[in-house]
């Protein structure tokens, strides 16, 4: 009999963040309400926000940017290192700047050419780390993330954002319910469906955010140059691309958009190419699509439904292509050089 193959140190080192990645979130929503509100009096002052960060962390910042804006306030997610060399007027604004570790190189170089700009606050994992120590930060439970892809601080930070949003007014029930009492739901279709595709493209409407965070996490595990399109982009010239061999991963809520998202299912099925859509948004599945249901939901609890599942699918799917899946062989943790 052929042994089974031991699991990669770098996919046990995800196993472990992974494991308490539920817990730490409910901690740190609870943890960190009186800097949530300073931050929410700051927002309602300004009615305007910047959500700064790199890699994972504009994800999430993606993922929010329309939850702040159904608050009335003018909400706009860039990248940290487009801010610093084609730089947006701040003067009136709220700026929140994400980084897991505090320590990344373009936190660092924001600091020593802004210096503290009033109206600015962290998010963190690590309330000891340069960002923490130089603006006012919610600081997530459970510290530094070890292991490579971003899983358990990707949830931490979400439950950061909910504690500012709670603050301005969002019920957080339907959430924190989520987060108390996650679904499961297996994934064994959706990997069989991607078994032999060359690459995997990521989709959403209201749930872009989600889409761009898992192609991130795809992409550093399996080393294949997997990406995501927000719906509309996806549906203006790259389905060109669509076939056997691009497998696409779409995310549909319990939101006005779900419409345009089940009108993309069918035309990916049309073109052959293997669909797996995450759907919490109560419609019936589409024909010919690997469907992974969740209750319906939007917003926030619909991330915190579909986030781990979508962990455990690029996880899964990164085992299956490299022998060392969870150990970089060309980047660090924490990104030191531009």
């Amino acid at each position: 009999m052929t042994a089974e193959r031991p699991r990669p140190s770098g996919l046990l080192a995800i196993d472990r963040e992974m494991a308490r990645q539920h817990e730490d979130a409910l901690a740190s929503f609870e943890n960190n309400r009186e800097a949530a509100a300073r931050v929410a009096a700051s927002i309602r002052k300004n009615g305007r926000l910047v959500l700064l960060g790199m890699g994972a962390s504009h994800a999430v910042a993606r993922a929010v940017e329309p939850l702040y804006r159904a608050h009335g306030i003018d909400a706009i997610a860039l990248p940290l290192s487009e801010q610093l060399g084609q730089p947006l007027p701040l003067a009136g604004k709220t700026v929140i700047l994400t980084s897991q570790s505090g320590e990344s190189a373009e936190v660092l170089r924001w600091f020593a050419e802004i210096g503290d700009p009033a109206e600015t606050f962290g998010l963190t994992l690590e309330a000891g780390s340069f960002l923490g120590r130089t603006v006012p930060c919610l600081v997530g439970a459970g510290g530094t993330e070890l292991a490579f892809a971003a899983t358990r601080s990707l949830t931490v930070t979400f439950a950061l954002h909910l504690a500012i949003l709670a603050a301005l007014g969002e019920d957080a029930a339907a959430a924190l319910a989520v987060l108390k009492a996650p679904e499961a739901v297996a994934i064994d279709a959706a990997l069989a469906a991607l078994a032999n595709v060359a690459t995997v493209v990521t989709s959403g409407r209201s749930l872009q955010g989600v889409a761009e965070a898992l192609a991130l996490g795809l992409t550093e595990l399996s080393r294949l140059p997997c990406f995501s399109l927000e719906g509309g982009q996806l549906r203006h010239g790259p389905m060109e691309m669509l076939g056997p061999k691009i497998g696409i991963v779409l995310f549909r809520g319990n939101h006005p958009t779900a419409d345009l998202v089940t009108a993309m299912a069918l035309s990916v099925i049309e073109a052959g190419a293997p669909l797996i859509i995450f759907d919490a948004s109560a419609m019936p599945p589409v024909a010919g699509a690997v469907t992974l249901t969740f209750k319906p939901a939007l917003g926030l609890a619909a991330i915190f439904a579909m986030l781990p599942v979508a962990q455990r699918l690029m996880i899964a799917f990164a085992d299956c292509r490299v022998e060392n899946a969870g150990t970089p062989v060309r980047t660090t943790k924490i990104t030191r050089s531009e």
